[in-house]
Parts: structure tokens; C-alpha cells; sequence
């Protein structure tokens, strides 16, 4: 029987410890370069027309929206972070198909609601589906996903739309990921950060960063001596090799070849990873019989289980699949062994695609005024099988600080991070 390194070897999984750290960072920048200049990239670099000059206005209060699940939220949001009035409802569709007329009516309802009670003129929408954002900061919407069913509103302005329900009026609609970067603003207090990103990893993952005018040559016309924010879609890096059981779990998605760089970090994927290594290391005779029968018969596994299972403990009011599985003691400590090392990778990419976002903001050469990092989602602060935090901070230590002399500071997580980077957006 092969050893685990020969087993992962075979398969062609690289552990955390000899994944090649700068080769993978001049691959991020690339990409980006060639994704700021229109050519071709795995890496969509979105411009979002929004920028982060200028101070908040403090006590002042914004109207602002949130949607980007089956749930819309709206509240009153002032800066530093307060929301009072906060209501959460459905989305419209998530129950039924939606004509145009009630699916706006829903959100105009809401701004009606509280509008009166902001001090500023403009709304904040963070508005997290598939969208290509405008000059005028509008979202025209591509298509829909997470099951929202209101086909007239395909190829819609939704900014535009909503206003005309309103009467008037001006609006910021941004996405999640630009809203937890300008979160990020909202914790500065007396502290001076030279540039912002905003990076979520929960069911999947994205990072915003702040980009010079001048670099971002596939447009014509801005201020060469501007910033603004740019939508990576990082989790569509596809500079990268993937294990086997990467590729076999990417083939049962419904979006095989899609977002190949997400489903080696995020939530919504590591559990999908490890049954694929479980059943090929059972295949290999890692495991006793009993429960080499027990995982080839299991159907799918989540990555809340994976995990805790990894981290050796039990969630209440939660029943383990693996627990069973893997009931026996020696079969626990192996699978245990094998599983690890998953968690331990996605820590690893997790900081090294951070870290070239870092330097590419072209901040953090002064220590007094590092790149702040907001990092948001639930695989972030939540995974159990490492300490996934400690793990990236000692990552960019050691590239970013230790080899390149370039500083960050991973803010404290702002609560409710997109309606309070929403707020931000209507006030900046």
C-alpha cells in the first residue's frame, strides 16, 4: 500500500508545505494585468466605477438595501456602524415567479419605509448577483442565480428602474464583496490606511481591491490621477493545478470547469473535495472494509461535516455521517490524516491570492499605513480543522512583511458588513 504522500502525489495533490508561494503570486498579477488591459484572463477584473477617497461623513445616515440570497434586507445605516429600522423579508421570486411591477414595488416599499429618517440624499443597494456595474454606479443585471424567479428583470438598470417606482432620486448599487472592502473604511477611527480589500470566503469567494486609474487601460477616459474599485472574480484563477479529486468533484457540479480556484478554498466545495479523496483512498485499501463500504456508498458530503470531523469534534444537534463511517479508531486517525492537509491548502491559497492583491494595490509600504483587509463569510472565521486565520496571517507575514517590506491589517469583522458598505458607497 502507498504511503499518504505517494497517495496525494499520485493524484497530483500538493500539500500546503510545498505549494511554490511566489510562483502562484506572479500568476495572480499576471492575470490581473492582462484582465485590467481587456486580453484575455481567467481573472474578469471588473471595474465598479467606485471609489475610496474621502472621509465618511460620521452620524450621518444612509437609506440603504441588501440582497444577494433568498432574503432582501433594509435599513437605516450611519457610520461609525449603526442600523436601526432593520427589517428582512424574500426575495422577490423566491416563492414564485414575479412580474417587473411587484418585484420593484418590494424594494421601492422598503426605501419608502425609511427614507425620511437619512441624512443623505443618495441610496445604497448592495445588489450581489450577476451584474456589470455603470459609470453612474446602476447594475445592469446578466442573469439570474439562487433560484430567483423574475425573467423581465433579465438585461434590466436596476438602479434606474427602481428610481422611477420612487419617484426620482439618486442610487449606489454595488456588490457584496466591494460593500465588505468599503466596510473596511468604517473601522478606520483614528487609523490611516494606504489602500482596502474586501474579500469574502463563505459558500464561495471573491476579493475586491482599489486600482489606479492610469492601470486599468481597458477603459477609456478616467482621471489618470483616480482610484477605484475593481471586482476580481478571483475565484475564477485558473493558473492552478488541481488534485484529482479536485477535477472528479468539479465534474458533479452543475458548473463543471467553472470558478476552478473557488472550489479548492470555499465552503461550498471542501466537503466535496475530501469525499473524493475519501473514496480514493478507500480504492487504495487506507481503510478497513467496513468502512471502505461505507463511504463508496455515500452520496455527497457537506463541508460543515468534513470539517468538524477533521477538527475532531461533534456539532450539536448535528448527526456526522463520518462519525459512523469512520466509527473505527484507526480508520478515524487515518481519514483524519488524509483530510487535513485539504484544509490546510485552502489556508495557504487563501493568503497567497490576498497577498497579491496586496502588492498589486500598490500600498502597505509604510508601516503606519498598511492595506487594510476586511475578510467576511463563514469558511473564514467558522473552519475548525485549522486555525484558519492564524494560518493566513502567518502567510502574509512571511510574504508580504518578512520578503517584501509591504504591511497589512486584517480589520476587525464588521457585523452586517454589506448594508454598512452600501451606506458608505451613498455617502462617498
Amino acid at each position: 500500500m502507498k504511503t499518504v504522500e505517494e497517495f496525494f502525489k499520485a493524484n497530483d495533490f500538493v500539500e500546503a508545505c510545498d505549494i511554490d508561494r511566489q510562483d502562484l503570486i506572479s500568476k495572480f498579477l499576471s492575470e490581473m494585468e492582462k484582465g485590467l488591459a481587456g486580453e484575455e484572463s481567467s481573472l474578469r477584473m471588473i471595474p465598479t466605477y467606485v471609489g475610496v477617497d474621502g472621509k465618511i461623513p460620521q452620524g450621518a445616515k444612509a437609506a440603504v438595501l441588501d440582497a444577494g440570497g433568498t432574503n432582501f434586507r433594509s435599513a437605516i445605516v450611519s457610520i461609525p456602524p449603526v442600523i436601526e429600522d432593520k427589517v428582512n423579508q424574500p426575495m422577490p421570486g423566491t416563492c414564485g415567479e414575479v412580474d417587473e411591477d411587484s418585484f420593484y414595488k418590494a424594494f421601492a416599499d422598503e426605501l419608502n419605509r425609511v427614507k425620511d429618517k437619512a441624512t443623505v440624499s443618495k441610496f445604497g443597494f448592495c445588489f450581489s448577483y450577476n451584474c456589470d456595474a455603470t459609470e453612474d454606479l446602476d447594475a445592469k443585471l446578466n442573469v439570474w442565480t439562487k433560484g430567483i424567479q423574475a425573467p423581465s428583470i433579465v438585461g434590466q438598470y436596476i438602479g434606474k428602474e427602481l428610481l422611477k417606482r420612487l419617484g426620482g432620486g439618486s442610487i449606489a448599487i454595488i456588490n457584496d464583496t466591494v460593500a465588505t472592502l468599503l466596510a473596511a473604511k468604517a473601522m478606520e477611527g483614528d487609523k490611516t490606511y494606504s489602500s482596502y480589500l474586501g474579500f469574502i470566503l463563505g459558500t464561495g469567494t471573491n476579493t475586491a481591491y482599489v486600482e489606479r486609474n492610469n492601470n486599468i487601460t481597458k477603459l477609456q477616459g478616467l482621471d489618470a490621477g483616480g482610484s477605484m474599485i475593481i471586482n476580481s472574480e478571483s475565484g475564477g484563477f485558473d493558473k492552478i493545478k488541481r488534485s484529482a479529486f479536485d477535477i472528479s468533484m468539479d465534474a458533479r457540479q452543475p458548473d463543471p470547469g467553472h470558478n476552478p480556484f473557488e472550489k479548492m478554498i470555499a465552503g461550498g466545495y471542501l466537503g466535496g473535495v475530501g469525499l473524493e479523496l475519501f473514496k480514493a483512498a478507500a480504492k487504495e485499501g487506507f481503510f478497513s472494509r467496513q468502512a471502505t463500504d461505507a463511504i463508496n456508498g455515500l452520496g455527497c458530503l457537506e463541508t460543515i461535516d468534513f470539517d468538524t470531523f477533521t477538527a475532531g469534534m461533534v456539532k450539536e444537534g448535528r448527526v456526522n455521517p463520518l462519525d459512523t463511517i469512520f466509527e473505527d479508531p484507526a480508520d478515524a486517525k487515518m481519514a483524519r490524516r488524509l483530510a487535513l492537509p485539504v484544509f490546510e491548502r485552502a489556508a495557504v491559497l487563501t493568503a497567497i491570492h490576498l497577498a497579491a492583491f496586496v502588492i498589486k494595490s500598490g500600498g502597505g509600504i509604510d508601516s503606519a499605513r498598511p492595506v487594510a483587509i476586511n475578510a467576511d463569510g463563514s469558511t473564514y472565521y467558522k473552519t475548525r480543522a485549522v486555525e484558519f486565520d492564524k494560518l493566513v496571517r502567518a502567510e502574509l507575514d512571511e510574504m508580504l512583511v518578512k520578503r517584501r517590506n509591504i504591511h497589512y491589517a486584517i480589520v476587525p469583522q464588521v457585523d452586517d458588513a454589506p448594508m454598512v458598505g452600501a451606506a458608505i458607497a451613498a455617502m462617498l
